[in-house]
């Protein structure tokens, strides 16, 4: 009979993509995969340890698997993802009811290892390789219905911003080769029905550079569009300075590739980015949001910040709410900086308290929630294309424009005399907006 188990992803897209490959490993090893807990005689929790709120979630999510495990004698626990990774030996001390505590890159031999065919590396449970171990190509099986996938084309990262552990607990950049991902988005469009590839890495836009001897993801987009079953291909976390020419051109040339970038610029005064580590200033941020949308009108721009950063003053979070109010940033999101050990911004002086990290999250959040509702208002007695994420009800859906990557960004709401089906493109007038979403009816 085979043992049943269930695999619980917390934190990012790239973190569905490695619970999917150790789906695909477990069901090819004779495991039974469910999607619930209830009945599931092995828990294979995948964590994030980003930030300090995605460690609270990771721990109390282990502590409800415990809770499992008590009520239901013999069932086996694991945990794996970041967390584990650089927590590995304080989780075998605290959680003694964890039998296997894996690392990163243990997730490929997570079958051996329910087996008991492979030895721990520190006993009895921590199965610990290096982080910079190479990736392993391996087939997936998708977690939900949806007519997206995210497609994972690095692993680590090369920067070495102040107040990112991913280093850490990642290691360096390593890429996958450019036919391993092809084949990969054409089993996923033509096998599986995923009309949008979403391109993740920790940094989209140096994918290639440690393989290839130079950015490839343009060359990626090209080879990725030949396939007829994609209809879009969106990038996530591309870097304000791997937006170059090339890129650029591949915005203006390829229709498959919808007019949408993510670049995570964290902050605007130049002040707090030098603090930061990070390689681009005030100048050159502003200089690139105008070349994109002087050369790709109609591009979408989001972006990430962080507030309370250490020595941020009130002037400093004031050039940033300035900059939010005149960039008009399609979509944004801030977040109040977390002190994680071992980074070079926790020894910084000038630390923020938490409440009033939070105060300046929330303000910056006031000031892009205004600036949000006057963009979207903008479409108002437009026609946009959108693809349908979820049917509602009988002749209600929710999708997204090209403008709205899934989890992060807002939707578009519509209604149909027609009956849709999840992953189908439909024209809709937009008659109504909000703060971040559109609501409209099929044209």
């Amino acid at each position: 009979m085979k043992k049943k188990a269930v695999i619980i992803t917390l934190g990012c897209a790239k973190n569905t993509c490695d619970s999917e490959n150790m789906a695909y490993l477990l069901s090819e090893a004779g495991f039974e995969i469910l999607t619930e807990v209830e009945g599931a005689q092995i828990v294979i929790i995948n964590t994030c340890g980003f930030i300090e709120a995605a460690k609270t979630e990771s721990v109390q999510t282990i502590l409800e698997a415990v809770s499992y495990k008590e009520e239901n004698p013999g069932v086996k626990l694991m945990i794996c993802g970041c967390l584990s990774q650089r927590y590995a030996r304080e989780l075998s001390e605290e959680i003694p009811e964890a039998d296997y505590i894996l690392g990163v890159m243990n997730m490929y031999d997570i079958a051996g290892i329910l087996k008991d065919e492979i030895a721990p590396s520190t006993p009895p449970n921590i199965y610990l390789k290096d982080k910079n171990s190479p990736i392993r190509e391996t087939g997936r099986i998708l977690s939900e219905k949806a007519g997206y996938a995210y497609v994972k084309i690095a692993e680590g990262c090369n920067r070495n911003c102040t107040y990112c552990a991913i280093p850490l607990i990642r290691g360096r950049q390593r890429s996958r080769s450019m036919e391993d991902i092809f084949g990969e988005v054409q089993r996923l469009a033509q096998t599986e029905g995923r009309g949008e590839i979403i391109l993740v890495a920790q940094d989209t836009g140096e994918y290639g550079t440690d393989n290839y001897g130079r950015r490839m993801i343009s060359p990626l987009i090209e080879k990725i569009a030949q396939i007829k079953e994609v209809k879009l291909i969106r990038l996530l976390y591309v870097y304000p300075e791997a937006i170059d020419d090339e890129l650029i051109q591949a915005y203006q040339n390829c229709p498959k590739l919808a007019h949408y970038i993510d670049i995570p610029f964290q902050h605007i005064s130049d002040r707090v980015l030098k603090r930061m580590a990070r390689r681009t200033n005030k100048a050159q941020i502003t200089e690139k949001i105008a070349l994109l949308r002087r050369l790709v009108p109609d591009m979408a721009i989001r972006s990430t910040f962080i507030a309370g950063f250490p020595g941020e003053t009130i002037e400093d979070l004031e050039e940033l709410a300035d900059f939010l109010k005149s960039a008009r940033l399609t979509r944004a999101g801030v977040f109040a900086y977390s002190e994680e050990e071992g980074t070079p911004a926790a020894k910084m002086e000038g630390k923020i308290e938490e409440e009033e990290k939070e105060r300046r999250r929330d303000y910056l959040m006031e000031v892009q929630q205004e600036v949000s509702s006057r963009v979207m208002a903008e479409f108002v007695g437009q026609t946009l294309e959108v693809m349908v994420d979820e049917v509602q009800e009988e002749g209600f859906y929710c999708a997204r424009s090209y403008m709205d990557s899934p989890d992060v960004d807002g939707a578009v709401y519509f209604t149909s005399e027609k009956v849709h089906n999840i992953g189908e493109t439909v024209s809709v007038y937009i008659n109504d907006s909000t703060e971040y979403d559109l609501w409209g009816t099929e044209q």
